[in-house]
């Protein structure tokens, strides 16, 4: 009996951590929901260094507001700020972001990326100048910059494919350059890039998707493979990339049958993706109202949560089942 013991032991001190056992508390299911407009969407997950603690960026569309006509709720907005102390699992309410860019009175903050580079926190953000009831008004990508993540700076409007970009992404290139990731709304909802050398000075590239339409795309490196997310409104497409330029989709999106958790029972959106380790945590976003055959535009409808599930890989392929129970800690080594 001892000797069986003994090589038992020896051969659990043998197997990944990730076999052994998943540390990590049971994530919070819904994750977050907003309580100033219960509109929390396309969420972006990032360390806080002086603090110790993840905040999660989101943009806060106003749901609960009354009397708004077309999509005005869906403008208007400010990006709001959660924050994880147990590593991911549970969020609170933090706070506004400061973001100093308002140089017309009515103005829409959408969609956030931010990275961490040489402790300036950078954040690439779409902004609207305005409060409009339907979709057809510009929208640029703007690039501030913090030290603190409360407190944001203007530095630059960036000059990219067309007057209608939204949904930036932010990759580190193998040769420590940042190539940028967007939507390009005038070539039919296709995916662009544009590259810097520096966070500050960016060169326009060219067209790197258009099979379908999509938008909030999210790329990240784990498995050995470069992947990009989108969001195609039929679920989250995946592709896949050796060299970041040339992307091979996979057949079939995730989160795109319904879950069957609280506010999880339609398909999910606008991601982001947080690696940690050898696992890989997808946050998306959903609007729990919005249900088949239901064509109703109240509050609802309007309403959205943030939800997280682990992604799995198997034979080069990606997936997720949203339905069950997930277990996170977060680190910070392999974020961005």
């Amino acid at each position: 009996m001892a000797r069986t013991t003994l090589r038992f032991l020896l051969l659990v001190m043998l197997l990944p951590l990730s076999s052994v056992a998943q540390q990590g508390s049971i994530a919070k299911r819904p994750l977050f929901r907003d309580p100033v407009f219960d509109g929390a969407a396309d969420p972006v997950v990032i360390w806080n260094k002086k603090e110790k603690k993840w905040f999660m960026f989101y943009t806060n569309r106003r749901a609960k507001a009354e009397g708004l006509d077309g999509v005005r709720w869906v403008h208007g907005t400010r990006i709001g700020i959660a924050e994880s102390i147990d590593g991911g699992a549970t969020w609170s309410y933090r706070d506004t972001a400061d973001i100093q860019y308002r140089p017309v009175g009515n103005y829409t903050h959408w969609a956030p990326e931010i990275i961490e580079h040489a402790s300036i926190y950078h954040m690439y953000l779409t902004y609207v100048p305005g409060v409009f009831s339907d979709w057809q008004h510009p929208r640029d990508i703007i690039h501030l910059t913090s030290t603190d993540l409360l407190h944001w700076k203007y530095e630059s409007t960036l000059k990219l494919a067309s007057d209608r970009v939204i949904d930036a992404c932010v990759f580190r290139m193998p040769d420590q350059s940042w190539r940028m990731y967007y939507n390009n709304e005038r070539d039919s909802k296709s995916i662009y890039y544009a590259d810097s050398k520096d966070l500050y000075h960016w060169t326009d590239g060219a067209k790197v998707i258009g099979d379908r339409a999509g938008e909030g795309p999210k790329v990240f490196r784990w498995k050995d493979t470069y992947w990009m997310v989108v969001d195609n409104w039929k679920g989250l497409g995946i592709y896949t990339s050796n060299d970041l330029k040339n992307w091979k989709r996979e057949e079939n999106n995730i989160l795109q049958a319904p879950g069957t958790g609280e506010d999880d029972g339609v398909i999910g959106g606008h991601p982001d993706v947080v690696v940690s380790g050898d696992r890989a945590y997808i946050f998306y976003f959903t609007h729990p109202g919005r249900l088949p055959g239901v064509t109703a535009d109240t509050y609802e409808q309007r309403r959205s949560t943030l939800h997280v599930t682990e992604l799995f890989y198997k034979d080069g392929v990606i997936s997720c089942d949203r339905d069950k129970p997930v277990k996170i800690d977060l680190k910070v080594v392999g974020k961005k």
